[in-house]
């Protein structure tokens, strides 16, 4: 049986609407705005044992938080146009090509008083209301060769511009875009990549863009498969630093090592310093909770032109974050989600266990080299979780964690609020969802003002 289908990785059928949802704690007062989260939520399925998870329709789930209230819930399918064919309904604007329209599925994000669901690979972003209505296809960072703002766009605190990295299928080039707070790009800059790499992050530092390429190469042969990627083992993984005032790119070659996702970067007196999930194997896109990721550390020494690469902690661990105005910054705190599959018995089907992702979020003090874990207990399964500063900010990590955790006794999902400063204490609130919130992939908190 495909796990991906089962338990809380299984999709939702239905979308819901509920106000003033019930809590158990005290939402702190200084929480205005929603927290968003955006991940793969097919709209039927054909072949349950042949799905790709990553591959189901995108779904957002939002809570409104005010005034210490949570005043609603929503899920709702981005309306591709595909997506709005199979519901019956009318399309929200027009796609250039069907051929390359879905509906995004990997993050959510806020820019210029505007909410986007975004993708990668060439795939357009799609607008979205602050109810999570789809508006339509948008122009966010697109240029004219026919790439967009791609998922994984980094948001800089000090400029209130967005910075995208964005790949196309089959294209030997990348493109670094520079959105500005109007929506409108301010630079474009082409990057080459002859080995076709599947570029799914990078990171920010105040001097430089750093990207990475890796033996996860794009695979013309594949592309029926809906997965086009693979791992050709003739090619070296590469880090690479693009000026952010212009220039050339420096490369610097590492293990052949995947990068799945970026904790943050930071200039260190002649070094870059880059924090990354590393996945030390080929990563299969059909089982991707399989793998093992762990936190590294690339420490990039400009003057011996040379990169190396220290373990910053072994658990099994994905979806980093940290404080965004830390971003691009040295920082000490960073968050993520245990990377861990577990399959539980069900009380219902003892024969089609519940599977799960997660059951801890991790709190790293990388100035000490402590980590500390929250665990949820073995039935529940959380995500990534979102760092949002407290009202009066006085330390880095003074402020909340927020992440969607599966109940297993009610079926659905909880909003647990976590102090982060007292990361392994009990939760200063859960908000109890009227629905299950699948495992899903990225989210964002978009305060009110």
């Amino acid at each position: 049986m495909n796990r991906y289908v089962l338990g809380n990785f299984a999709p939702v059928t239905e979308e819901i609407t509920a106000f003033d949802l019930p809590v158990t704690g005290k939402i702190p007062d200084d929480l205005d705005g929603r927290y968003l989260r955006i991940g793969p939520n097919p709209l039927g399925l054909e072949d349950a044992s042949a799905h790709i998870w990553t591959l189901g329709e995108g779904m957002v789930h939002g809570v409104r938080l005010r005034d210490g209230r949570a005043e609603w819930y929503r899920n709702r399918w981005v309306r591709s146009a595909s997506v709005a064919d199979r519901l019956g309904e009318p399309r929200r604007g027009q796609v250039a090509d069907e051929r390359l329209d879905f509906a995004p599925n990997v993050q959510v994000a806020g820019h210029g008083g505007r909410l986007y669901a975004l993708i990668e690979g060439g795939l357009a972003p799609y607008e979205l209301t602050d109810e999570l209505d789809t508006v339509g296809p948008a122009a966010l960072g697109a240029t004219e060769q026919g790439f967009s703002a791609n998922a994984h766009s980094k948001y800089d605190h000090a400029t209130g511009e967005l910075h995208s990295l964005a790949f196309r299928y089959g294209a030997d080039f990348v493109q670094h875009i520079v959105i500005g707070p109007d929506g409108r790009n301010r630079s474009v800059t082409d990057i080459k990549a002859p080995t076709l790499p599947y570029m799914h992050d990078f990171a920010l530092t105040e001097h430089y863009v750093v990207f990475y390429e890796s033996p996860m190469v794009f695979m013309p042969e594949r592309l029926a498969t809906g997965v086009p990627f693979g791992w050709n083992r003739e090619l070296p993984s590469r880090l690479g630093l693009l000026p952010r005032a212009g220039g050339t790119v420096r490369w610097f070659e590492t293990a052949p090592v995947m990068v799945g996702h970026t904790l943050n970067a930071f200039d260190d007196d002649g070094t870059v310093v880059v924090d990354v999930v590393v996945h030390p194997r080929p990563i299969d896109f059909a089982d991707v909770g399989a793998s093992k990721p762990v936190l590294e550390r690339w420490t990039v020494d400009l003057a011996a032109d040379r990169a190396t690469r220290s373990l910053l902690h072994d658990r099994p661990q994905d979806f980093p974050r940290l404080n965004g105005r830390f971003g691009g910054k040295p920082y000490r705190y960073g968050y993520s989600a245990a990377a861990e599959l577990y399959a539980t018995p069900s009380a219902t089907e003892p024969d089609r266990p519940d599977e799960g992702f997660s059951s801890a979020l991790l709190k790293h003090d990388l100035l000490t080299g402590v980590t500390e874990a929250h665990e949820f207990g073995r039935d529940a399964s959380a995500g990534e979780t979102v760092f949002v500063p407290s009202a009066r900010a006085a330390a880095e990590d003074d402020g909340y964690n927020l992440v969607y955790v599966h109940d297993r006794d009610r079926g659905a999902a909880d909003l647990v609020i976590l102090a982060s400063q007292d990361f392994t204490g009990e939760p200063l609130a859960r908000v109890h969802l009227p629905a299950r919130v699948p495992l899903g992939l990225h989210g964002s908190w978009i305060p009110a003002a």
